[in-house]
């Protein structure tokens, strides 16, 4: 009887993905909820606009660097060891930035911060393909990105309503942390790599999965994903809401915050569409979503139309990323599959870092026009792409 009521337990109910999730929330605390309380931190502190940008490069700079190296740690001590602690600096030295009101302290606090934020958003994705297979592992990733969305749809409220009672308080949520690293420590029930190799022989096979074609189109992939939404959405749709519609700065976040809920409702959905399509299958419609989307943009005759193009974004984007993380870590081997992720990890920052650039440039040439129409067609070639070489 315990059996049955086991399988028949929602699996957004384990335990374990519970965990997940909050490790999830976490990775995306640390830049969205403390964005609202800029303006006040440039008053507070007397520094420039520009000055204040520095709290999230000072975050997100040690990520580059220690990603790849914690997810190697991760694979050779095993996973707890590096989330644990991770979690417990990214939650106090957050913590500590809401009791200084010195900007240099404050820029150090953010950076240890980054440092101990620099695992949780490979790592939970890692978890996820140790402890989960087959569709129960489409099911998770897709409920794990719908967390993921709703998270990043909702900080910015939650930490804009902490800063208006004070500038500080926002730095308070990351200590949420702290527990968390607790529940992972005693709570999460998950196998850890087995690993008997000295590291140079671990590096040499863990380069040897990573060197693969399918590997190789997930990673392009992952970086043309963000070029799309980084260059040709968020850069560029607000001049569209703005400009062409006139519409307000408060229209346009609740138009993002559409798109952000439409992708987590899609994603839940991930493990019934993966029953009826495999999710190579659905990675490649993602892209066709992408480029239906793009470029019906500049043919939108009026504001609240514009729906219609960013719910399609929404659904592709629900798709994309939940699939793309399931095949990743079936392709990787247990032991590697902390580097794995990691590596996916510093691309994605690479598609964030080159979608503005790319679409800026294609902007100078063409026109605003022009940026959805190459990202029509970038959509369409990726989904070639991962038709002609992905199994």
């Amino acid at each position: 009887m315990e059996e049955i009521k086991e399988k028949n337990k929602k699996l957004y109910k384990d335990t374990n993905l519970k965990i997940i999730f909050s490790i999830t929330l976490m990775a995306v605390l640390g830049v969205s909820s403390i964005t609202p309380a800029f303006p006040k931190i440039a008053q507070v502190m007397n520094i420039s606009k520009e000055t204040v940008g520095l709290l999230i490069t000072v975050f997100t700079l040690p990520g580059v660097i220690l990603t790849p190296i914690l997810g190697i740690l991760a694979d050779r001590f095993g996973r707890k060891r590096i989330l644990v602690p991770s979690l417990i600096v990214f939650g106090i030295a957050g913590g500590a930035c809401a009791f200084t009101s010195n900007f240099n302290i404050l820029l150090l606090l953010r950076f240890i911060q980054g440092v101990g934020a620099a695992a949780l958003g490979s790592l939970n994705a890692t978890l996820i393909g140790d402890i989960y297979s087959g569709h129960e592992r489409a099911e998770a990733m897709g409920y794990n990105a719908s967390v993921l969305s709703i998270g990043t749809a909702t900080y910015p409220a939650i930490g804009g309503a902490l800063a208006l009672l004070g500038w500080q308080l926002p730095f308070i949520l990351p200590v949420l942390a702290v527990p968390i690293a607790f529940l992972v420590l005693y709570k999460l029930n998950n196998s850890e790599p087995k690993s008997t190799q000295n590291l140079l022989k671990y590096l040499t096979n863990a380069v040897k999965s990573i060197n693969d074609r399918q590997v190789y189109v997930l990673f392009t992939a992952g970086v043309m994903t963000f070029i799309l939404l980084y260059g040709a959405y968020l850069t560029y749709f607000p001049f569209i809401i703005e400009g062409t519609f006139g519409g307000t700065s408060f229209t346009t976040g609740l138009i993002m915050f559409i798109m952000s809920i439409t992708t987590a409702i899609t994603s839940s959905q991930l493990r019934k569409l993966a029953e009826r399509f495999t999710v190579e299958t659905l990675l490649k419609a993602a892209f066709l979503f992408f480029a239906v989307a793009l470029v019906l943009v500049p043919f939108v005759p009026n504001l609240w139309l514009l729906l219609i193009p960013v719910v399609i974004i929404g659904m592709g984007q629900g798709i994309n990323f939940p699939s793309n993380q399931t095949i990743l870590t079936g392709l990787a081997p247990m032991e590697y599959r902390a580097a794995f992720m990691s590596i996916n990890g510093m691309v994605l920052r690479l598609g964030q870092t080159l979608g503005p650039l790319f679409m800026g440039l294609i902007f100078g040439l063409g026109g605003i026009n022009a940026v959805f129409f190459v990202g029509a067609l970038l959509g369409i070639l990726m989904s070639v792409l991962l038709i002609l070489f992905l199994k």
